[in-house]
């Protein structure tokens, strides 16, 4: 077999099977460190990302269902993306609630550029969509929310 970090390079899944097969056996010598660690600090920033794009997807939907009211039965997908977005949300936060405080700070960061494309798709005037998130954070992710 190769070495770690040349099966690393080489068969990416076959080396996660077999550091795990060498983590069960707790042949300790034999791990290789230092890709494992990278890998564990990627999965922490995926499930960042993941959490970040949920949350432009669902403030961008609830921009449209509040600023575009006349459009919500022709857009009944909006109601179905809202409510996906914020049952996946749920399940992530229940996963991993460490990730709870990103939150706030990933709407405030993320709004400027979701606002910009949702005024590009609505074609709505920049004068009537909030510079700032109108919601907190807790209204995002309650299913009972609906901006009238």
């Amino acid at each position: 077999m190769p070495t770690g970090t040349s099966l690393y390079d080489e068969d990416f899944y076959r080396w996660t099977q077999h550091q795990a097969a060498l983590l069960r056996a707790e042949k300790w010598q034999e791990l290789d460190y230092t890709n494992l660690a990278e890998e564990l600090e990627s999965l922490g920033k995926r499930d960042l990302r993941e959490l970040e794009s949920r949350l432009e997807v669902l403030v961008m939907h609830l921009l449209k269902w509040h600023y575009q009211p006349e459009r919500r039965e022709r857009g009944r997908s909006w109601r179905s993306t809202i409510l996906e977005q914020r049952g996946r949300l749920q399940r992530l936060l229940a996963q991993s609630p460490s990730l709870h405080p990103q939150v706030p700070p990933l709407v405030a960061e993320g709004y400027t550029r979701t606002r910009q494309r949702t005024l590009a798709e609505t074609r709505l005037a920049e004068s009537v969509i909030p510079a700032t998130c109108p919601w907190s954070v807790e209204q995002l992710l309650d299913d009972a929310f609906w901006p009238a």
